[in-house]
């Protein structure tokens, strides 16, 4: 069993970049210490390195914790796991969760909607730089202040692409002119037409079985998820022939793979839906966080496998996109 690994005070600076982000993020370790990531360059302080066991007594007990970060998730049983997440949610302290493909549908089910996550998967140096300075406290503001390097750019790009996206569903939906808009999606008046604003769905009862289970022959939505699943292979060849990041597109992939899934009545894993995104997992990870902020995905429970949760499009999310492909088809 491992030790708690020394520290530094809080107050010892090791980078200008950590220096200009004022009072150090405190940084609890889950894992082996030669796995800890580059925190220092995030303007975080290591605070103690435990294995799984240890951890969640060990949260419970500090007087204070910013982040804590899980190595190799998957490798933690899952009562270890759910102990784990509960202290995060008592403690109200963010979480960094590292984990493969394969047992990614288990381990995000473990994790409850309530805990704030930034998930990893075969991540790079510049994949922990972001989801640290995403999950640190006052992050949008560290965004600014360290230097612009790819990682951060990521983060900036990010959010301008959901804000875009926002708005686009906003107005396939009617929230600006359209008639028939949806009363689920709701767009706050502003005077800043530059202004993000976010798409809100309806709450929706997890406890209740997915649509997707529901059968219901439409031919209609049959012929429209074939159109979709055509578009979405004509993605597909197209990098066969031009580098795949030229046109990368990971929110219209994800919401494109929703939309002919449910009209499929099929419904989507986590797993599923980041193969589909054609960008790498933490990537897709990311988007489908920022997506279901924004209102847009919804999380629902497999009625028939509480370990594994599916993904689905919101409801306003999807009357925007029927719009989206009736406007296409007139």
């Amino acid at each position: 069993m491992e030790q708690a690994i020394a520290f530094r005070p809080a107050e010892t600076v090791s980078s200008p970049d950590q220096a200009n982000l004022g009072p150090a993020t405190r940084l609890l370790f889950v894992g082996p210490a030669e796995a800890v990531p580059d925190y220092a360059r995030a303007g975080a302080r290591l605070v103690a390195a435990l294995a799984p066991a240890d951890a969640a007594a060990h949260i419970r007990a500090m007087i204070a914790v910013d982040i804590v970060w899980l190595a190799d998730a998957d490798a933690i049983d899952e009562p270890s796991l759910a102990d784990i997440a509960a202290a995060v949610i008592e403690r109200d302290c963010r979480l960094v969760c590292e984990t493969g493909l394969a047992a990614l549908d288990r381990v995000a089910a473990a994790i409850p909607p309530a805990v704030r996550a930034e998930w990893l998967v075969e991540a790079d140096a510049a994949d922990r730089l972001v989801a640290l300075a995403a999950a640190s406290p006052g992050a949008a503001l560290a965004v600014h202040d360290v230097a612009r390097d790819e990682a951060m750019e990521r983060i900036d790009r990010l959010q301008e692409e959901v804000a875009r996206i926002s708005r686009l569903l906003g107005d396939l939906a009617g929230q600006r002119g359209l008639a028939g808009g949806p009363g689920g999606l709701a767009m706050p008046p502003s005077d800043d037409p530059g202004r993000a604003v976010s798409l809100r769905s309806p709450g929706r009862d997890y406890a209740a079985a997915p649509r997707s289970f529901v059968p219901e022959d439409r031919a209609t939505d049959r012929q429209r998820a074939k159109a979709v699943r055509r578009l979405l292979r004509q993605r597909r060849v197209r990098e066969q022939y031009f580098p795949a990041d030229l046109f990368a597109d990971p929110a219209w992939d994800m919401l494109l793979d929703l939309y002919a899934a449910r009209l499929e009545r099929r419904p989507v894993s986590v797993s599923s839906l980041c193969i589909a995104a054609a960008v790498p997992a933490t990537t897709a990870l990311r988007w489908i966080k920022t997506m279901t902020d924004a209102g847009l995905f919804v999380r629902e429970a497999d009625p028939n496998d509480g370990r594994r949760i599916f993904i689905a499009l919101a409801d306003g999310a999807a009357d925007a996109m029927t719009r989206y492909f009736e406007a296409l088809e007139e």
